[in-house]
């Protein structure tokens, strides 16, 4: 899976917006959306919020959790942790980047939740590092990575695939074969 369908996945999320059009209830495959009255709070996935937002049919609401206080908590509890904490959305970073892309205008205090979250995906990166270079140093079989995101595993499985696969390669090479002979000279 790459970036990008990780982005597509991210785009199914809930997000709520506030419409400035009249149309009654959508019938779509994934379920019924709406219906849309002016001024009345309603849940669209995030594909739909900014395609209306880009048509200006709509105001976007920042979910819950992308205020700096609460992102300030995150991130300091993140950087305290040994392991991962739970992130506030499994697409967090995905949503945080489309939001902040689409609709800046409607999120307060845009650029300090971008720097936040900035600071969240590096500290949870840096941990996947150091967790990754122990697990190759200590040669083990298997990991345990709990409370990872889908783009957090997409963004280092690729390296720790091919590291895993040198490694088992080297191994393989450095046994000896039981079908080879010994010479003696």
């Amino acid at each position: 899976m790459d970036a990008a369908e990780v982005e597509f996945l991210a785009e199914k999320e809930l997000v709520t917006i506030i419409p400035n059009f009249s149309l009654d209830k959508i019938y779509l495959i994934g379920g019924d959306l709406g219906p849309f009255n002016p001024g009345l709070p309603v849940e669209v996935p995030l594909w739909l919020a900014i395609n209306l937002k880009q048509r200006q049919k709509c105001r976007l609401l920042p979910p819950e959790w992308m205020d700096v206080e609460k992102l300030e908590k995150i991130r300091d509890h993140e950087r305290k942790e040994e392991t991962f904490t739970p992130m506030p959305s499994p697409y967090y970073m995905e949503l945080t980047k489309l939001l902040l892309n689409h609709a800046s205008d409607n999120i307060p205090k845009a650029d300090e939740i971008r720097t936040l979250v900035k600071d969240m995906w590096d500290t949870r990166l840096a941990k996947l590092r150091v967790s990754a270079d122990s697990f190759v140093r200590q040669q083990e079989a298997h990991a345990k990575l709990d409370n990872l995101t889908l783009m957090e595993i997409n963004t280092s499985g690729t390296f720790l695939t091919q590291a895993l696969n040198h490694m088992y390669k080297l191994r393989t090479n450095l046994q000896p074969s039981e079908s080879t002979q010994s010479q003696d000279f």
